[in-house]
């Protein structure tokens, strides 16, 4: 299972707004994520929080390629581009990321498409009922794993239809994303059932408002702990990326889980 390192250049996401906002600090971060042992960093310039206004694509741009490029320059690790939109993707590509992160499955821009099938990149696709504009307004589903499977059947079917192929797709269930505290216990419950897709599978857990809610912890830096906890429970699920904030905390995590996994 590999380590997704998050870089939120933004003022306003919902764990870390405004740490990063800065080069420099995106930077320092970017070079403690390596040495705390990530596997790929996840550089994103809009807030996908839950009534997240939106971000222009010019600002976005100035907020991420700077850091991709600085990045690169001194890095050989993987970067992902979390962005909803292509010519930000595109120029991310560009200037070094790897793999596009969209949380919107490619159904937000039209022209995302066509940049994937110009480029042999892995894919991240997410399930997110609504928006993050409304997403947590009122999120319903009659049976939420099974919901996310066939939105991910229906997804995958379309784009290998459109040239893409199912080698470079990554699914995201979307955990928070047009969900309640119950929906994202049910998701990890029967993560097995997302893996038998046959796909790799990202789980993007880390400080969310649902680990709040189970523990009490209001201050989302503080949920580091039960992000690690559920790292640990999910490492014999076959997830494949775990997205996360504190690298460290996970690997730890994932070292003693591996350890008593391999006990005789």
């Amino acid at each position: 299972m590999k380590i997704m390192g998050i870089i939120n250049v933004t003022p306003d996401s919902f764990s870390d707004g405004g740490n990063f906002s800065s080069h420099a600090a995106a930077i320092a971060q970017a070079d403690q994520l390596i040495r705390d042992g990530a596997d790929i960093l996840d550089i994103g310039g809009e807030s996908t929080r839950p009534f997240a206004a939106p971000v222009a694509p010019e600002e976005e741009l100035r907020r991420v390629i700077p850091v991709i490029q600085a990045i690169r320059e001194n890095h050989s690790i993987p970067i992902s581009i979390d962005t909803t939109k292509a010519i930000v993707a595109d120029q991310a590509l560009r200037a070094g990321a790897d793999i596009i992160n969209d949380i919107s499955a490619l159904r937000k821009d039209p022209e995302m498409l066509a940049l994937v099938q110009e480029n042999s990149v892995p894919v991240i696709i997410m399930h997110m009922q609504g928006t993050p504009a409304d997403m947590q307004m009122k999120p319903t589903y009659t049976k939420v794993t099974k919901e996310i499977i066939d939105f991910f059947t229906e997804r995958v079917a379309w784009l290998t239809k459109n040239g893409v192929n199912h080698n470079r797709l990554i699914i995201d269930p979307g955990i928070g994303f047009g969900k309640t505290l119950q929906h994202n216990l049910s998701i990890l419950k029967h993560l097995n059932e997302l893996v038998s897709l046959g796909l790799p599978v990202l789980l993007g857990h880390s400080r969310k408002r649902f680990l709040g809610e189970i523990t009490g912890i209001p201050l989302e830096a503080a949920r580091d702990l039960a992000t690690a906890v559920v790292s640990a429970l999910c490492a014999d699920r076959n997830i494949s990326i775990i997205r996360v904030h504190n690298v460290a905390a996970t690997r730890q995590a994932l070292l003693v889980a591996a350890a008593i996994a391999g006990a005789g």
